[in-house]
């Protein structure tokens, strides 16, 4: 326990709290004691001067008067009248510290006076006193007995100490709680780690609803392994559908090459090795296609991003498969507002809307409305949306989450041509814009051919 980072903290914030409450004792005490001193000390000026006061409206016998009726009250101060040689002639005072009724003002420092006899009590005292010289040589002295600062003092700091330990008791269990209380929070979350690091990644750091800093961390963990999952989900899922997409071309390749190994003819080689040619550049596409995935994930050619006129990629691109969509008997129209300027790079948005375009001809062709295809650029809402347009079969709305995934196709017979990474690198392409891709139908209305409308949306640029 006691290796643990916040048992250590803690014990270090009770010793300073330790120090603290110790200065804060004797700071208090010695702040009470100065006050108490002050009272004192106004208290007997005032008497000093009620007394002189006294001695001025009626001399020497109604002084005496006075000071000896203050002499017998409860508590009272000292009080001594003393002759030019320093005699006591009257008080309530046996005797007095020599030198003390010799000095007129203040005592600087306390002295020693002997009461009247006490019974068990001690037989010299301390006290502080005002010293007054009288006009016919008279000394007076009014004091005070020091014993009953002394006491305040000494109740007043005991108290304080029996407070500190107790809070200090308080603390030291408060402390042990807490410390325990974050050990056993740390050892659940170490025993779930243990488990995910066993390799259960559906494990999770136990959140409560406090809200601390340990639900916090627990929060940005959890999400970050959530994140972690699904990338080893999507990565043994790409694993497969590779194994699975591989598998074919492959298997063509070696039996064509056996044809041809096996067959003397020479027309019948030439096009087993032209066959062998096309499925080696397919399966070459493919790789490409995910090294330029990988690439844009990356963000390894983010660098070469500029101002692009995204008007004219649109146009060109969609000019440059007019052909294709033509002998497909597609009709393909735009509807591009010109002048529209992102920031990105040219190459990956041409490629992004090729693949754009590329399934559009591939899906639309044979839709009983008449195939075809519309490419459509605009702003809108402070952004700006590329859009291609088909009225084919469209993508059922719960498959669309699945279909930017690498080498998923709805084609689960592979009767079409293709690799399934088209979306995949549109998608790709579209994070790295600092975009999204939106997949949608493109008429709700005809549930037969519902269509597909991909949009591109990037963020306008700042003007």
């Amino acid at each position: 326990m006691f290796r643990s980072t916040a048992v250590r903290l803690s014990a270090l914030y009770i010793l300073l709290f330790a120090l603290c409450a110790a200065f804060l004792v004797f700071y208090v005490t010695a702040m009470s004691e100065r006050l108490l001193s002050q009272q004192t000390q106004q208290a007997v000026q005032e008497e000093v001067t009620d007394i002189q006061r006294s001695y001025e409206r009626g001399g020497i016998n109604l002084l005496l008067r006075i000071m000896e009726r203050r002499a017998r009250q409860p508590g009272a101060n000292l009080y001594v009248i003393a002759a030019p040689n320093g005699e006591i002639l009257a008080g309530n005072v046996s005797s007095v510290q020599p030198g003390v009724l010799e000095e007129e003002g203040w005592t600087d420092v306390p002295f020693r006076y002997e009461p009247f006899a006490e019974m068990g009590g001690p037989r010299f005292h301390l006290a502080t006193a005002n010293v007054v010289k009288l006009d016919n040589g008279l000394r007076i002295m009014v004091g005070r007995d020091l014993g009953d600062p002394g006491r305040f003092r000494g109740i007043v700091r005991r108290a304080l100490m029996v407070a500190l330990a107790i809070m200090g008791l308080g603390a030291l269990v408060i402390w042990f709680g807490i410390g325990r209380n974050a050990l056993k929070r740390i050892d659940r979350m170490s025993a779930a780690s243990q488990k995910i690091m066993a390799g259960d990644l559906s494990q999770r750091l136990p959140v409560g609803r406090s809200g601390d800093e340990f639900d916090r961390l627990s929060d940005s963990l959890n999400a970050m392994l959530g994140r972690i999952e699904r990338l080893n989900e999507g990565l043994r899922q790409v694993s497969d559908n590779i194994a699975h997409d591989l598998k074919t071309p492959l298997t063509r390749l070696r039996n064509k090459a056996a044809d041809a190994l096996d067959d003397n003819r020479e027309d019948i080689r030439r096009n087993a090795l032209e066959g062998i040619i096309g499925e080696s550049d397919q399966l070459i596409r493919t790789f490409n296609a995910l090294l330029m995935i990988s690439r844009v994930e990356a963000g390894s050619i983010a660098a070469e991003m500029s101002e692009v006129d995204l008007s004219a990629i649109s146009a060109d691109s969609a000019e440059l498969y007019e052909p294709a969509a033509e002998e497909a008997g597609l009709a393909l129209t735009t509807e591009i507002e010109p002048g529209l300027i992102v920031n990105g790079n040219r190459e990956l948005i041409g490629q992004a809307i090729f693949n754009l375009l590329d399934n559009a001809i591939k899906y639309a062709a044979g839709s009983p409305d008449g195939p075809r295809i519309t490419v459509k650029l605009a702003r809108s809402d402070g952004l700006i949306r590329l859009s291609v347009c088909d009225n084919g079969t469209g993508i059922p709305p719960e498959k669309r989450k699945e279909v930017v995934k690498r080498f998923v196709r709805l084609d689960e017979s592979r009767s079409k041509p293709g690799t399934g990474l088209g979306l995949s690198l549109v998608e790709a392409v579209m994070e790295l814009h600092g975009g999204a891709l939106e997949l949608s139908a493109t008429q709700d209305d005809k549930p037969q051919a519902p269509g597909l409308t991909a949009t591109m949306v990037f963020p306008a640029p700042k003007l």
